[in-house]
């Protein structure tokens, strides 16, 4: 099993919104990043992700499993852009800032530290456990 970060604005897609999916889950679409999509096309079902809430919050809020494999995305008819689908597993009990990351020394190699803008980024099983942890989470 892998690990992964999924990033959204709130304001455009938010937890409560995948949450509301329920089972049948969401399409990661709308990525148009090479690297992001890149990661996609590795991640299996089964591998979890955190739902990271960006702009003013700046926070995981919770976790995901994905559910579909990288896929054409449907917002778009240029195949070079693919999405993979995830539904919501369980809410942070404590969402993890991006300060609180940042400020932990065992996170100072996570990608979100250092890439902060990308919108898909992997996350080591080590990132994984001590992230949850913070959220209060089951890892």
């Amino acid at each position: 099993m892998k690990y992964w970060l999924f990033k959204s604005e709130p304001s455009t897609w938010s937890w409560d919104d995948q949450v509301a999916k329920g089972d049948v889950g969401e399409e990661w679409d709308g990525v148009r990043n090479y690297q992001a999509r890149n990661f996609m096309r590795e991640m299996s079902v089964g591998d979890l992700g955190f739902f990271y809430h960006s702009q003013k919050e700046k926070a995981v809020v919770g976790t995901v499993e994905v559910i579909a494999e990288a896929h054409p995305d449907r917002t778009t008819d240029d195949d070079r852009w693919e999405c993979v689908d995830i539904k919501a597993v369980q809410a942070a009990k404590t969402p993890v800032t991006l300060d609180q990351i940042k400020a932990d020394e065992r996170l100072f190699e996570m990608v979100l530290v250092n890439n902060s803008r990308l919108s898909v980024q992997p996350v080591t099983e080590e990132e994984w456990r001590i992230v949850c942890d913070l959220a209060g989470l089951t890892a």
